[in-house]
């Protein structure tokens, strides 16, 4: 063989591999779910919340960087109201494929038992990571006359009825924990339920309610000087704002973090989980995000597959008491 013959045999043989490595990538030709073909497409995650709220971000943050992992996009599309439970009935309606998943927020533990559902969290849900918690806080305008917590409570004694309190929704963690603080202590207020953090804040600081209790979204407002933090609800006061008490601290008995995590449709299949799972913790543990989670004084709470699903079946027997301090009429108060 001369020397013309033997580069045009390589250059044959070069085509021939790039021909090969050609159709084992196009569309259709992949090897299927749970034979390494996982993802061939983008997939969709469902975020409870409206665009641009705290968790919102992060979500999108959190899927930039695991599509970068799989090699696929991650789009998230949001589904606000009813509580953060909206995404319950996406998934229902959802192949198990891996291509539809979603942020699953505490209070779909608790609607089940505040209300009839089509859907049972356990039961139609293929667990896929934990991410972290949240953190909880009272806020008010920082033009209101209440300064602490507990000129929240004198004034709710004094003037029953007229406090007015918002929440991101009816049957929410904030819900829950205010019917256990205010109408449980024999004092009344006035609930107003918000499909989402971004809305509410923006209300607070209007004025048109007197106090909001949310998750960590109003840190931007509380640092920006247009809203006062009154309390927090976790075990322990935060880095970021020390010198805010904690209800528990105050004498209330209370702890609220309200840990999330993803989810997908039941009875997917555990290749699929595994990889959605290596994916988003990668990306979860990524310094970019890590630093998101500081804006909003929140920090990781890994949990795998197996130890979230644990934790899921926990968490649903818990609220069983947690909706019994919800009022009947919750079930028709939500927006």
């Amino acid at each position: 063989m001369n020397a013309s013959s033997h580069v045009f045999s390589r250059r044959a043989a070069l085509r021939l591999v790039m021909a090969a490595s050609a159709w084992a990538v196009a569309p259709g030709l992949r090897a299927q779910p749970g034979e390494g073909g996982f993802p061939r497409s983008p997939i969709t995650l469902w975020v409870p919340w409206p665009a641009g709220g705290a968790t919102d971000l992060m979500m999108r943050l959190l899927a930039e960087l695991a599509g970068e992992h799989l090699g696929q996009q991650v789009i998230v599309k949001n589904r606000p109201g009813a509580g953060g439970t909206l995404v319950m009935p996406v998934l229902l309606q959802a192949a198990p494929d891996g291509y539809a998943i979603a942020q699953l927020p505490h209070p779909v533990f608790r609607m089940p038992h505040v209300q009839k559902v089509l859907w049972d969290p356990i039961r139609d849900t293929s667990p896929i990571i934990q991410i972290s918690g949240v953190t909880f806080g009272m806020v008010v305008p920082v033009g209101s006359p209440f300064r602490s917590f507990g000129e929240v409570l004198a004034f709710a004694a004094a003037r029953p009825g007229e406090l007015t309190i918002s929440t991101n929704g009816t049957g929410t963690t904030p819900h829950v924990v205010l019917e256990e603080l205010l109408t449980r202590h024999g004092l009344n207020y006035i609930h107003v339920p918000y499909k989402g953090t971004a809305e509410q804040m923006v209300a607070v600081v209007a004025g048109q309610v007197m106090v909001g209790v949310n998750s960590n979204g109003f840190a931007p407002f509380v640092d920006s000087g247009q809203l006062r933090l009154l309390v927090t609800l976790g075990p322990a006061r935060t880095k970021r704002w020390p010198q805010v008490p904690t209800l528990k601290e105050l004498g209330h008995g209370i702890v609220a973090m309200s840990p999330y995590g993803l989810v997908g449709p039941r009875g997917m299949d555990a290749v699929i989980v595994r990889t959605l799972h290596e994916a988003f913790k990668v990306a979860m543990f990524d310094s970019a995000h890590m630093a998101e989670l500081a804006k909003y004084d929140q920090e990781l709470a890994y949990l795998n597959s197996a130890d979230y699903a644990r934790a899921m079946r926990e968490t649903f027997e818990t609220e069983r008491h947690a909706a019994r301090l919800l009022p009947e009429s919750s079930a028709l108060m939500v927006r």
